[in-house]
């Protein structure tokens, strides 16, 4: 039967598949040491709830995904972009998460039947953690057959 773990699971592998992901962790963020940096970049999976609707088990998640903010030394000379790799973080953090909504919309996953509902939201964030990170957190909404039988 699917669920939990291979919904938890399912995700962890297709986070790891990227090239931008060297960790991937689980549950209670407070509970993982941030403080090593040869984690990052990082995503962390969160179970909000599941829902029962009808034929249908609905995970809600949501995934952050961040990494470690070098802060350069060097004098700032271009304001917009500051001292930091905090724009290319966001960048590429943000198509770590949207290759994620993409399989789960049409791609290997749909077709396993983990399967995107609704539109997800994703949220930028800044030093939210003991280091200092940046990143995203994306919220959706995930179907999967409720494979329970009463008969």
């Amino acid at each position: 039967m699917k669920g939990f773990y291979q919904v938890t699971e399912t995700i962890k592998n297709q986070l790891l598949s990227d090239v931008n992901v060297n960790t991937v962790t689980t549950g209670d963020i407070t509970r993982i040491d941030l403080g090593k940096q040869t984690m990052y970049p990082l995503s962390h999976i969160i179970v909000n709830n599941v829902s029962n609707d009808d034929n249908v088990l609905r995970f809600s998640l949501s995934v952050l995904a961040m990494d470690i903010v070098d802060v350069s030394k060097e004098e700032v000379v271009d304001i917009f972009k500051g001292n930091n790799n905090e724009q290319d973080i966001l960048n590429t953090q943000l198509v770590v998460l949207n290759k994620v909504v993409q399989v789960l919309r049409g791609g290997t996953l749909y077709q396993d039947l983990y399967q995107l509902d609704g539109s997800p939201n994703f949220e930028p964030f800044y030093d939210r953690f003991e280091n200092e990170v940046a990143g995203w957190a994306l919220t959706l909404d995930v179907l999967i057959p409720n494979e329970i039988d009463i008969c």
